[in-house]
């Protein structure tokens, strides 16, 4: 009931009919429907006419009130903010693509290698690799056999 939307469903009084007038007006014809029958046998008494009267005052200094339209320079200067905004909103939505198109091509890259790692057999490998202590003429390390050095 305090919300303005429902009706009392019987004889107004004045709380309701004060709560009312300040949410729509001293005008009851911008009242909800179901609470003008209501609200009309009401405003026939002192009271609410007092309350109208009130409502009425308020309404004819809210409609005296007028906005200026914004200067030039205030227009321009929203107008420029507005425009600086869309690009970095732009520009801001371009990175995000190409980060996202940068972590497709990089999880495509890793499975890629996951899928040849698990599809490639291990071969053994039917060649010598040189370590640091071999040379072409055989291990120069330190514990190659020391006829290989008296000859």
């Amino acid at each position: 009931m305090a919300d303005g939307r429902k009706s009392t469903g019987g004889p107004m009084d004045a709380r309701r009919f004060a709560a009312l007038a300040d949410a729509y007006g001293g005008a009851l014809h911008r009242w909800p429907a179901a609470e003008q029958a209501a609200a009309s046998s009401f405003a026939d008494s002192e009271e609410g006419r007092a309350i109208l009267a009130r409502a009425g005052r308020l309404d004819a200094l809210l409609d005296r009130h007028r906005v200026e339209a914004p200067s030039l320079a205030l227009h321009g200067a929203i107008v420029a903010r507005a425009a600086s905004e869309v690009r970095h909103v732009r520009s801001r939505r371009f990175w995000w693509l190409g980060f996202g198109l940068a972590g497709v091509g990089l999880a495509g890259a890793v499975a890629g290698l996951a899928l040849v790692m698990v599809v490639t057999p291990d071969a053994a490998s039917d060649h010598y690799v040189m370590d640091a202590n071999a040379t072409s003429f055989g291990d120069a390390g330190p514990d190659a056999d020391q006829a290989e050095e008296d000859l």
